[in-house]
């Protein structure tokens, strides 16, 4: 028995092993046997490790569909957009709702499934059928945003692997956006049935690359030992479960260990020396196993299959997740599907075993069931320094109770048969037909006339979407991604709920940056309401799309995450939508920055009509590069994200403001008369129709809309400080308004970007990508040789060694794993050790590089004519620097030839 066993062993009379679960208090009786039952979990997976393949089986083997589907074939239940049949690749988020183990054909819906053999039932446990909502998710690094909404309204995931690729870099990525949610995790070992195959490798690049130990529930079962994948080895059961060669994976038998060890001795003895791994993982982290194997007098095969499934889950339930479940199959070949989604039933959490949902209500943080069990008495916290009224201050229990429901909006569809679409996951309470839903985010009240559950493209009718449940409302013509939505005790159409419910808001869904813009211009004027409306329908469905409008060329600029997101959503307005327009070539969005500093303030007045009033302001403006202000920049900073951000409560500088804006620019804004902690002494100085608040805000709008637009290039400036100096005597009038002083403010700051362009070269700064390329052995040399000389990039590392790709890997607190401790099966096929070591020609390498993006346009055809057609990259937005002045030039010919 290992140190650690002992170590374990000591610790079992002093820790409480219950696993803690926080039910809401809305939540009711028939409701919470509901979500004990339901699972809602996604498949995430880098791309073509067969998300969808599996998403198929699962749906034929619990009764959803009649026949398998097929990617190639564009068959498949939930890659049915147009533009996935035919590229073969999911590009929307799917949900759909199926239950396992099937029910009987009496209750399906939709039709039942075919009979399955009796030997079908000897394999699969009987328990009760649990509802399960599953969104297949994409895999391409273009639509991140895809994963990202659908991982927040997650509670489990599975995680799909290539048995020949490994881990690859989009994995990675998907891993680490599912662990800042915390959700629980398994994963399965795909596409063993191919030449290549290293299940082996893979387990322990889990260990690596994911940071967990793997727990290796099956192994895979080769027929005579090095021969087809046919099966897999039950390690929790003790047992190997055998499919039928060349069917529809209905086909199965079971054997024991003591058949196994008549005819195939070698592979039982390897069942017994995992599970023999099993207990061990398990023990070093669940007391209630060393439990189980000190009362089976340490005989690891003693433990029976029930006692390993509930460690099992115990240590998936952990936060952080440090134990991670490992499965092994084939999916296209139909083997290994039934037992991944037992998995997915018995280990994964049901809604009311997740953490509280984190909200914020009156400018303060807390979880939902805080507020739903708050006493009486209890009031939340008051903002320091801010204004707000009483209702804001607090909330008693009484209307708290009004509050029947709770959801968040995390997906907006475009239906051509049904309409708007509005996916929700429900927290709290229970939405019902012909409710109506308040949307605090908007502050606009809406009915829900129609509830769906959706089975991909196709929907079911139903009456209430309850507790934990993932649904579809129909018909709401303001909700949009990330909103929260209530259902308020007594609330009118036109009404807004009391006691500060109007602000609750759930965690909001963050969107990252695009990089590539296309320019859009309608063929007429006629057509151009037409293409504004369809661009709308657009943005409210992706919120990773940007639209802007150059205001002096009056173009208008659609900006994504990538080539193919921009050609996706090109192929959307142009058929779908049938939208007459020309668009233009998919163009990289760059910065600008200045490279030298004003000496002395510019001073701006405005006078003139404005709206027909007369409107007049004056400010005083300077700019200089952010590294030049950084040595007398004094924080405090104001979040950009926030609408109206709080201010600065540090007493020793009540006269100044700091803003941070986004591209790395700061906004100081200096009024020495105005003191923001001194409210009174304003009525000397600002007129009565104005506020500091006010002018400041109107200060940040106009500087935020001069950055936007600079004047060398017409790019975003980046890596610029600005200083405002308000001098309340000199720059405010009677004819001041927040508009005309925003407009002051904008004028200012451009003439000051002008002028510090004409005192010294202007820069262009250019995205900089870090991409991860995966190539066989033989085609490392070349891969290599053109990032580093023909593109100008920088590689960071060969497989993974001392990569900075991932910021987990700069986590002092990420756990590392050694892969030697790690439990392996041998592998039958020298296939190469890709990241464990060095392998054979045809192995699998990974290059880590930092990539000017112009040079990764276009990347995918040059790496498949250096690799033969094997190579596979990705890769996300690591930054923006200044480029050479070389450079900078054929960039700005490009652009003027464009």
């Amino acid at each position: 028995m290992s140190i650690g066993w002992l170590r374990c062993a000591r610790r079992v009379v002093r820790r409480n092993v219950k696993t803690p679960r926080r039910l809401l208090s809305t939540v009711q009786p028939q409701q919470d046997a509901l979500s004990k039952a339901t699972r809602n979990i996604g498949i995430i997976a880098h791309i073509d490790a067969g998300k969808t393949t599996t998403t198929e089986r699962m749906l034929y083997y619990s009764g959803v569909t009649r026949r398998i589907g097929n990617v190639d074939e564009g068959s498949t239940v939930t890659d049915f957009l147009p533009a996935e049949r035919a590229r073969g690749i999911t590009i929307q988020s799917a949900a759909i709702t199926f239950h396992w183990p099937p029910l009987p054909p009496s209750t399906q819906t939709p039709p039942p499934p075919p009979q399955l053999p009796a030997s079908f039932d000897t394999v699969l446990r009987s328990s009760t059928s649990h509802n399960i909502n599953l969104i297949d998710t994409p895999g391409h690094a273009d639509f991140t945003f895809e994963v990202l909404r659908s991982l927040r309204v997650l509670d489990g995931a599975v995680c799909i692997l290539d048995g020949v690729a490994g881990v690859e870099a989009q994995t990675e990525k998907v891993w680490t956006q599912a662990g800042h949610y915390h959700i629980p995790m398994i994963i399965f070992v795909n596409k063993l049935d191919r030449v290549g195959a290293a299940f082996s490798r893979t387990v322990k690049e889990i260990g690596v690359r994911l940071h967990g130990w793997p727990a290796v529930c099956q192994i895979p079962w080769w027929q005579g030992g090095n021969g087809d994948f046919v099966g897999v080895g039950d390690v929790v059961n003790l047992r190997g479960i055998l499919w039928k060669v060349g069917g529809d994976g209905r086909d199965i038998q079971a054997f024991g260990l003591e058949e196994l060890s008549k005819t195939d001795g070698k592979f039982a003895e390897e069942i017994k020396k995992a599970r023999i791994a099993l207990v061990e993982i398990l023990s070093e982290h669940d007391d209630v196993m060393v439990e189980h194997f000190l009362e089976h007098d340490e005989d690891h095969l003693a433990i029976s299959g029930i006692q390993i499934m509930q460690s099992l889950r115990r240590v998936v339930l952990q936060a952080p997740q440090k134990v991670i479940p490992v499965f092994a199959g084939a999916s296209f070949r139909n083997i290994g599907v039934q037992p991944l989604l037992d998995a997915v039933v018995d280990l994964l959490p049901s809604p009311l075993e997740r953490p509280d949902p984190e909200i914020n209500i009156s400018n303060q943080s807390s979880t939902l069931a805080l507020l739903l069990n708050s006493a009486p008495t209890t009031k939340l916290p008051k903002s320091t320094k801010k204004q707000s009224t009483s209702q804001d201050r607090g909330l008693s229990i009484a209307e708290v109770k009004n509050l029947t429901a709770c959801a968040l909006a995390f997906k907006v569809v475009n239906d051509a048969k049904r309409g708007v679409l509005v996916y929700v996951r429900v927290y709290s309470g229970s939405i019902d037909r012909g409710a109506t839903l308040y949307n605090t985010n908007l502050s606009v009240a809406e009915r829900a006339p129609r509830l769906l559950k959706m089975y991909a493209n196709d929907a079911v009718e139903v009456d209430s979407i309850s507790t934990g449940q993932i649904g579809v409302i129909t018909g709401l013509k303001h909700a949009r991604t990330g909103d929260t939505l209530i259902v308020y005790r007594g609330l009118q159409m036109k009404g807004t709920p009391s006691g500060g419910l109007n602000t609750l808001q759930l965690r909001p869904i963050t969107v990252p940056p695009p990089v590539f813009f296309t320019s859009i211009e309608p063929h007429s004027l006629s057509e151009q309401k037409h293409v504004q409306e369809s661009l709308a329908i657009l943005l409210r469905e992706d919120p990773s799309l940007n639209l802007s409008i150059d205001e002096e060329s009056g173009q208008t600029h659609l900006a994504g995450m990538g080539d193919l997101h921009l050609e996706i959503a090109r192929d959307r307005l142009l058929i779908d939508f049938k939208a007459k327009a020309r668009i233009g070539k998919i163009e990289i969005g760059y910065r600008e920055t200045i490279s030298s500093s004003m000496q002395d303030p510019y001073t701006y007045t405005l006078d003139k009509l404005v709206a027909g009033k007369q409107a007049k302001a004056a400010i005083a403006a300077s700019v200089e590069p952010a590294a030049a202000a950084a040595d007398t920049l004094v924080p405090p900073s104001h979040e950009e994200e926030e609408e109206e951000e709080e201010e600065d409560d540090d007493d020793s500088h009540p006269f100044e403001t700091i803003y941070k804006l986004p591209d790395n620019n700061t906004l100081h804004i200096a009024h020495p008369n105005l003191s923001k902690h001194d409210s009174a002494s304003h009525k000397s100085f600002i007129q009565p129709h104005l506020s500091l608040p006010g002018i400041l805000h109107s200060i940040h709008s106009g500087a935020s809309a001069a950055l936007a637009r600079g004047p060398f290039q017409g790019f975003p400036v980046s890596n610029t400080h600005v200083r405002i100096h308000l001098n309340a005597h000199a720059h405010l009038f009677p004819e001041t308004t927040p508009t005309a002083m925003a407009m002051a403010v904008r004028a200012a700051v451009t003439h000051c970007l002008r002028a510090a362009n004409e005192a010294a070269a202007p820069v262009l700064m250019e995205p900089v990508m870090n991409v991860t390329i995966f190539v066989n052995e033989s085609s490392l040399g070349a891969v290599v040789q053109d990032i580093s000389s023909s593109r100008g990039g920088q590689v960071l590392s060969l497989d993974g060694a001392d990569s900075s790709s991932s910021t987990s890997r700069l986590d002092e607190d990420v756990l590392r794993v050694d892969p030697n401790l790690i439990y392996t099966p041998p592998d039958p096929f020298a296939s190469g050790t890709g990241l464990m070591g060095d392998g054979p020609a045809d192995s699998q390498r990974q290059i880590v590089a930092r990539v000017p993006l112009k040079e990764m346009v276009g990347y995918l055809n040059q790496l498949r004519a250096l690799t033969g057609g094997r190579g596979t990259f990705v890769m996300s937005v690591d930054g923006f620097e200044r480029m050479a002045s070389q450079r900078q030039k054929e960039v700005l010919d490009a652009l003027r030839e464009f």
